[in-house]
């Protein structure tokens, strides 16, 4: 049974493995198993509420922004497609709104037709010790072919696309999500401050509508209040660490640590898999 220090560390680890690129669904996938305890969905979609509003608390001021330049936007397109699209090549708050819009389909769309499928398909922990390499691989690729300037006034929609595909795959356990958006950023020339911006508030849209499809199983949910509690303040506080983190490191700092954390820990993953 789940109790009040294991939810604590489910939810440090949700929102650490959410934010730094070393993949949160696979991490969930492990750790609940070492702890010897079972989570279900209903707890799994608490702790993502949580990394959501770890976002909206350290990104309240771009997301203001985007809501703002979206909405401007809205009220372009009344005075003439013509008028929306000179503004969005001027204005950089209302660009970046739909730049997030248009990135948020691609993952919208892999999400609902191929999650499902993927996750029977690519259940164990064989599995997720495989991505977290291949994870580590996209990482360390990365920080060798980074070596631009975009941001969001001259970031195009086809580079959004992209990285919004790149998103998507993260429904592959042990894909990191930010890790696999910031390393596509850097390699299409983002700036790299603005590559993991960017991909932060990319995943605004996908916690919530994921949150929205899961709402429904908070209702089942058989773990005490204290313990909700617990764990969700958990990948609160845990979440916002480490956004602020990874702002921090990179700026100047390589991702090939979390390149070889997550070879390590896929290497460890996959021989206990085939051992046990």
């Amino acid at each position: 049974m789940l109790d009040i220090i294991s939810a604590i560390i489910l939810g440090a680890v949700q929102g650490l493995s959410e934010f730094l690129p070393i993949s949160s669904s696979g991490h969930l996938a492990l750790i609940p198993n070492l702890l010897g305890v079972e989570t279900g969905l209903a707890f799994d979609t608490v702790l993502h509420i949580g990394t959501l509003v770890a976002i909206f608390s350290f990104f309240w001021q771009d997301i203001i922004n985007l809501i703002k330049g979206f909405l401007l936007s809205l009220i372009d397109l009344t005075e003439g497609f013509d008028v929306f699209k000179r503004e969005l090549k001027i204005v950089p708050e209302k660009r970046f709104a739909w730049l997030i819009i248009v990135g948020s389909i691609p993952t919208a769309i892999i999400g609902l037709l191929l999650k499902d499928a993927i996750e029977n398909i690519f259940r164990g922990t064989i599995f997720v010790g495989f991505f977290l390499i291949i994870t580590g691989l996209i990482l360390y690729y990365s920080e060798r072919h980074s070596s631009g300037n975009i941001t969001a006034k001259d970031m195009s929609f086809k580079q959004s696309i992209i990285v919004g595909i790149c998103q998507g795959l993260a429904v592959l356990p042990g894909i990191s999500r930010s890790g696999s958006t910031i390393a596509s950023g850097l390699c299409l020339g983002l700036e790299r401050e603005y590559a993991a911006r960017y991909s932060f508030l990319l995943s605004v849209p996908a916690v919530i509508g994921a949150g929205l499809i899961q709402i429904k199983d908070i209702a089942t949910i058989d773990i005490s209040f204290g313990v909700i509690l617990a764990g969700f303040i958990s990948s609160v506080v845990f979440g916002y660490l480490a956004i602020k983190l990874l702002m921090k490191m990179i700026k100047g700092w390589s991702l090939d640590i979390f390149a070889y954390y997550c070879w390590i820990v896929g290497a460890i993953t996959l021989i206990l898999s085939i051992i046990f």
